[in-house]
């Protein structure tokens, strides 16, 4: 198909050709030039040709006119290229005194004023030397404000100076006028002076740009409601926050969490009971389950009963089994807690399993055992191996220590332990 639309433009341009030549044959026309005395007659068709090639031969003149030139500039050009990559290289091996050295040279170069001067930046605060990375992000604003000021905060926050690095990023935050690492830099800087509201409206920024990972953005996301709903003043404004998350927000687990807790270090103990428990009815989850049981004393008979009634669904979930260990012990049930507490350590060791084991051991007086289960639990902090309890029988005979309940499928076929 190609050729085919070629051979129809050359047939177009040679009856093109054919009938502009009959028509200047017919009349070639008449061009005449007088300067004073001095008269030039000629043909129309020469002229043109004449035209044509006294522009072509002043394309020329000036092109080699400016040959040398050109080739000064590519050479400067080509050379800055080089010092430019020579320093980055310099800058990402920690040589910064060549780094330094390298971009120098470089920084008068038009084309590359502003890299050049940001690199030196870079070089000078991985130097230490604060006064010589102003001075170049300063040189580098002139051209690059926006990269310049994302530079500067972050330097300011690796130096411990989110205030000054809030105080720069708020103004332009305003005005919409910030690059997305300026507004991750916004949100850092807002985590660290405790201003909720500014890492959330910078968060909702930096999410729109789509410049993070899911799994960054998620874990971001995540640290800066959990930090809001943490320091919520009261319980009006732990409500008002709570209100205003997505649906999306309010399942994740550890929002939650933050949530519950805080609603129950405020008094109100139902409103994060009943936000866990509406989670865990959805989807499964060890930190809520855990959760539930570091609510305090309110409501702990309450919460006791909903959570033996997850136990015949989850029956070997180690979380679970510390949220009803830690329940028991706080209505003093020591046995009752003590049974579920082993049960826990075996099928999965924790510290807080044994330590909450020796609260129980203490209440009931068994002060040796006690003593044994807050040195596991040091001991599985420290990663060493835990001593073994010693077995413990009824009056009858019967075995009570902890048993672990057999695994099924979800078609309800039984699994074996590895």
């Amino acid at each position: 198909m190609r050729t085919w639309w070629i051979l129809l433009l050359l047939l177009a341009i040679a009856v093109a050709a054919a009938f502009g030549w009959h028509a200047l044959a017919l009349d070639p026309g008449y061009v005449l030039i007088r300067v004073h005395d001095t008269r030039i007659e000629t043909s129309l068709v020469f002229a043109v040709i004449a035209s044509v090639l006294v522009v072509l031969l002043l394309i020329v003149v000036w092109q080699l006119l400016r040959w040398p030139f050109r080739t000064w500039n590519r050479r400067t050009r080509r050379l800055g290229r080089e010092r430019l990559a020579i320093g980055l290289l310099a800058l990402t091996e920690g040589r910064y005194p060549l780094a330094q050295r390298e971009l120098a040279r470089v920084a008068g170069n038009p084309r590359l004023h502003a890299p050049a001067w940001l690199a030196l930046s870079r070089a000078a605060h991985a130097s230490g030397d604060v006064a010589g990375t102003e001075a170049a992000l300063n040189e580098a604003a002139t051209d690059a404000p926006v990269a310049a000021l994302a530079l500067r905060t972050r330097f300011q926050l690796e130096r411990g100076e989110a205030r000054q690095a809030l105080a720069l990023l708020k103004p332009e935050a305003a005005n919409d006028n910030l690059a997305p690492s300026s507004w991750h830099m916004l949100v850092e800087a807002a985590l660290a002076c405790g201003d909720h509201a500014a890492a959330r409206n910078g968060l909702v920024a930096l999410l729109r740009s789509q410049t993070l990972t899911s799994s960054a953005a998620e874990a971001l996301e995540q640290r800066v409601l959990v930090d809001a709903l943490g320091a919520a003043s009261d319980g009006t404004a732990l409500t008002a926050l709570w209100s205003v998350l997505s649906r999306t927000q309010r399942r994740i687990p550890e929002v939650v969490c933050a949530y519950a807790q805080r609603a129950a270090a405020l008094g109100q103990t139902l409103a994060g009971m009943s936000e866990v428990e509406a989670t865990l009815r959805k989807e499964w989850s060890e930190l809520l389950v855990r959760c539930y049981g570091e609510l305090g004393p309110a409501e702990a008979e309450t919460r006791l009963r909903n959570a033996e009634s997850w136990l015949r669904t989850q029956p070997n979930s180690a979380a679970l089994l510390l949220t009803l260990g830690r329940l028991c012990r706080d209505q003093a049930l020591w046995g009752k807690a003590q049974e579920y507490l082993e049960r826990g350590l075996a099928i999965q060791e924790s510290a807080a399993l044994w330590e909450t084991l020796a609260d129980c051991c203490v209440g009931a007086g068994d002060n040796a055992t006690a003593s044994q289960c807050y040195s596991n639990a040091l001991r599985y902090t420290r990663g060493e191996t835990t001593q073994a309890l010693a077995t413990r029988r009824t009056p009858g005979g019967l075995l009570t220590h902890a048993i672990v309940v057999e695994e099924r499928s979800e078609h309800g076929v039984p699994r074996l332990r590895q």
